[in-house]
């Protein structure tokens, strides 16, 4: 266990993922709590063992700061029924609490999902047993979590896979609302409740709940199962739809064309079967709300389902575009007639709804911003798109002028979290009653629940991504909307006693103690001196040398493509059975897009990079103007690990430079683009309703920003500093950061404050040797959007690692550091999800 556990803490792709470490074996359980980083979880323990060993692994598992599986079991043995399940959880319970005072919060229940179904009949109530058990434990054991392996509830039916899915599927339905909130299943293989067909359903209903009229629901589901096990008859002489024509949809009616076009982002035909529509149904508006808009709810269902990807469903709303753009000349001629007719604006549609979106003032980042817009907008929401670095007051203003249902705001980097709150704030002082959905990379359930529900009464909605927008907003705009707002209000007070519950129980090193603890590198092996030293822009480089860097990977996150282990990254997940198909058709688009943007010269890649001696001094890196180390060109600062978390180490990125006095050392940085271009390209694209292009061009810069990074942090390794000049890697191995050092970036993990980025960028000389093509905004992102920056760290023992949260005595001492009157301005850099306690 030790063994593999270290060989996964030290794999990047691995490393980011949380660790569930289970064994029946106690000290191979111990042995990995020993190597995991960050909070873990242990499966399992339970009082099978006694109490006193129960108390003793349990105090381990708290001095590890790992989070349990509890099972319900004891002296006596498993728990089977509902009174037994119950005594003995809350029982553990008492004993967890009352007597070592352990995180409610890190508890996690497993009351034993046991099979049913099985011809016994004191097997029939498992189920429901489970089922009424969890939601007793959860009345009176506050702050806990559930969890159940659902496998066992269908064992008696092996090989029946459809049929299992199905009781699963079931089963979770009646499950999750009694307060099952984790479970071990396969989710790409469950059935939505609604699509079981009914019978299937009525039968698995009654076996998980017990209970049907007659009493003879067990024998039901048995013979039921056995007509499923046996073959279906085939279903006559198969193949002659094989020789179909491909075209064969066109002969279908107009409605049936579109619809099919629509689904399949097909635009060839578009313009002719909508003009055959229109001669038939004369009214253009009448088009757009019919055969139109019926399509693109198909749509809508489908990808809601599952059975349309996101790729998918961006063509079918160019398709929709381009379909509206060639109606709108006719409904402009007509606009007088019908507005006398109708007495209402026949130029508009009639939309499910209203949605404002915005990337708040400070940030740039929107492409997942605008996926959503493309998603709401294929269900038939009007999405008013108001673009990035959007100050509140435009913000509302554009809201009430619009009269719109729900505003959206979407950050990605710290700050935006307290625009955020700044905007609910305005939002409330003006009265306004819209409710407000959040999203974007740094947003959080537990961040919305804990600093901005609070701050509006009328409904804040964390969206984790745009798959759940449309569902989120139909239940705003429906006849439910109030119960739904009273079930988030429920579910977020909830997550704010567990938060502060959570600030209660830390603990935390004076910053005087983590200093101590630092990391302390073996400084005979400090890099050599650079083959130069100063900075260099690498202007419009070959973008066909770029390229063979990239990491595709993350490509396929953006539009929502995620294969299954073992294939879920790239190129394995073109083998998966659910995405490998989407996800090669995408591939080959993005391959298309480069080699046209290469041909074109349509996005220019530039960078800079700079080499200058350096020194560490406590928490901070003194970067200076010569060899000679006399003036202090620049100080980068450093924030410690400081969470007490039972360490040996602290650690902070001026641990990775030589102390001053030490040893003469260096430090690099380099900040890139491969976005040059991509906004006015972008812009054109937009023009000709092809936002599926848009989107691909700028998931594309991306890649090409990142493949710069990688190619240039190689170059300062193997030439430009030469700390390393036989390394011979291949790009899978530099994913895997395989190399010697580490490029962190600011304002992220070990460095969360985006401020430092000035610092590099006035060291580097950024905006004079790009002539203004790669900026920094007002806080501190960068333009274009498609840019990456980094700190250089040479050292062979230099390594990835995240800062987590601080308390205010190092807060106070960074901001004192920096020369600052107060700490307001650091806490508002860091953000909620960095300070470890309530700022004022």
């Amino acid at each position: 266990m030790g063994k593999f556990m270290r060989l996964c803490v030290t794999e990047p792709n691995v490393a980011k993922l949380p660790f569930m470490i289970d064994s029946s074996k106690w000290p191979v359980v111990e042995e990995g709590l020993k190597c995991v980083q960050g909070k873990s979880i242990v499966n399992s323990i339970s009082l099978k063992v006694g109490e006193e060993e129960f108390l003793r692994q349990a105090k381990l598992c708290m001095r590890y700061g790992a989070a349990v599986v509890l099972m319900a079991f004891d002296e006596q043995g498993q728990a089977a029924t509902f009174e037994d399940k119950v005594r003995i959880c809350q029982r553990s319970y008492r004993l967890l609490r009352q007597r070592i005072d352990f995180p409610p919060e890190d508890i996690i229940f497993d009351c034993n999902v046991l099979t049913i179904a099985t011809g016994l009949p004191e097997h029939n109530s498992y189920a429901i047993d489970f089922i009424n058990a969890v939601a007793e434990i959860k009345r009176t054991c506050p702050c806990v979590s559930f969890s159940g392996g659902l496998s066992n509830l269908s064992f008696s039916f092996r090989g029946l896979n459809s049929l299992r899915d199905a009781m699963h599927s079931v089963f979770l339905y009646h499950a999750v609302p009694k307060g099952l909130n984790m479970s071990i299943v396969n989710p790409g293989a469950l059935p939505r409740y609604s699509d079981i067909d009914a019978h299937s359903r009525k039968l698995a209903e009654e076996v998980i709940l017990n209970k049907s009229a007659d009493g003879k629901h067990v024998e039901r589901f048995l013979e039921y199962a056995e007509q499923v096990r046996k073959p279906a008859a085939a279903a006559g002489a198969g193949g002659a739809g094989a020789a179909a024509s491909k075209d064969a949809w066109r002969n279908g009616t107009y409605t049936e064309r579109l619809h099919h076009g629509l689904i399949n982002g097909i635009d060839k035909f578009i313009n002719e079967d909508v003009e055959e529509a229109r001669q038939d149904l004369k009214v253009p508006l009448t088009i757009i709300e019919g055969p139109l808009m019926q399509g693109m709810g198909i749509i809508g269902d489908l990808f809601g389902a599952g059975k349309m990807f996101l790729p998918q469903v961006i063509k079918s709303a160019r398709v929709m575009k381009k379909a509206v753009a060639y109606l709108t000349p006719f409904m402009e001629e007509e606009k007088r007639a019908k507005a006398i007719e109708l007495g209402e604006d026949p130029d508009q549609p009639q939309y499910n709804g209203v949605v404002l979106m915005a990337t708040v003032k400070g940030d740039v980042h929107d492409i997942g911003k605008n996926i959503v817009g493309v998603v709401l907008g294929c269900n038939n929401y009007k999405v008013v798109d108001m673009g990035v670095m959007v100050p509140c007051d435009k913000i509302l203003e554009c809201a009430i002028e619009e009269k719109v249902d729900v505003i959206g705001l979407s950050g990605l980097i710290t700050p935006s979290l307290d625009e955020m709150v700044y905007v609910a704030e305005q939002m409330k002082a003006r009265g306004m009653k819209t409710p407000l959905m959040i999203g974007g990379a740094t947003t959080s359930k537990r961040h919305t629940a804990v600093k901005l529900a609070t701050k509006y009464d009328h409904g804040v909605i964390h969206v984790l991504d745009a798959s759940r927008s449309c569902t989120v907003v139909s239940a705003l705009l429906s006849s439910e909307k109030e119960a739904y707002l009273g079930d988030i209000t429920e579910e977020y007070a909830e997550i704010r006693d567990e938060y502060y519950a959570t600030l209660v129980d830390k603990k935390w090193k004076s910053l005087q103690q983590a200093q101590d603890k630092r990391l302390n590198l073996d400084w005979s092996k400090v890099p050599p001196k650079p083959k130069f030293i100063g900075n260099l822009c690498i202007k419009d480089h070959p973008i066909d040398e770029i390229m063979e860097y990239i990491d595709w990977t993350p490509f396929f996150q953006v539009y929502q493509l995620r294969g299954k282990y073992p294939n879920r990254d790239y190129p394995a997940i073109f083998k998966d059975e659910r995405v490998g198909e989407e996800a090669k058709k995408l591939f080959a688009e993005a391959k298309e897009m480069l080699a046209w943007i290469v041909k074109e010269g349509l996005l220019k890649c530039t960078g800079v990079v700079g080499i200058w001696p350096a020194n560490s001094v406590g928490d901070d890196v003194e970067v200076y103007d010569s060899d000679s180390r006399d003036t202090v060109k620049c100080k980068f600062y450093g924030l410690r690990q400081q969470l007490d978390v039972g360490e040996s180490t602290y650690v902070c990125q001026s641990d990775f430079i030589a102390p001053k006095g030490v040893a003469a050392d260096y430090i690099s940085a380099f900040a890139c683009t491969g976005g040059i271009g991509c906004h006015e390209q972008r812009k054109k694209f937009e023009e000709t309703g092809d936002i599926d292009k848009a989107i691909l061009l700028e998931a594309v810069a991306d890649r090409l920003a990142e493949a710069f990074a990688e190619l240039i942090h190689l170059k300062i390794r193997t030439t430009l500093w030469g700390y390393a000049p036989d390394e011979k890697l291949s790009l899978e191995e530099l994913l895997k950061v395989k190399y010697q050092g580490i490029r962190p970036a600011p304002g992220y993990p070990s460095q969360p404050d985006h401020r430092e980025k000035q610092t590099m960028w006035e060291l580097l000389e950024i905006n004079k040797l790009t002539d203004n093509k790669l900026e920094l905004t007002e806080s501190y992102m960068m333009m274009p959007s498609a840019s990456v920056s980094a700190l250089v760290f040479a050292h062979p023992q230099a390594k990835y690692f995240s800062v987590g949260q601080v308390n205010k005595d190092q807060v106070e001492d960074y901001a004192a550091r920096r020369g600052e009157a107060s700490v307001e301005g650091t806490e508002r850099w860091l953000g909620s999800t960095v300070l470890g306690y309530e700022k004022k």
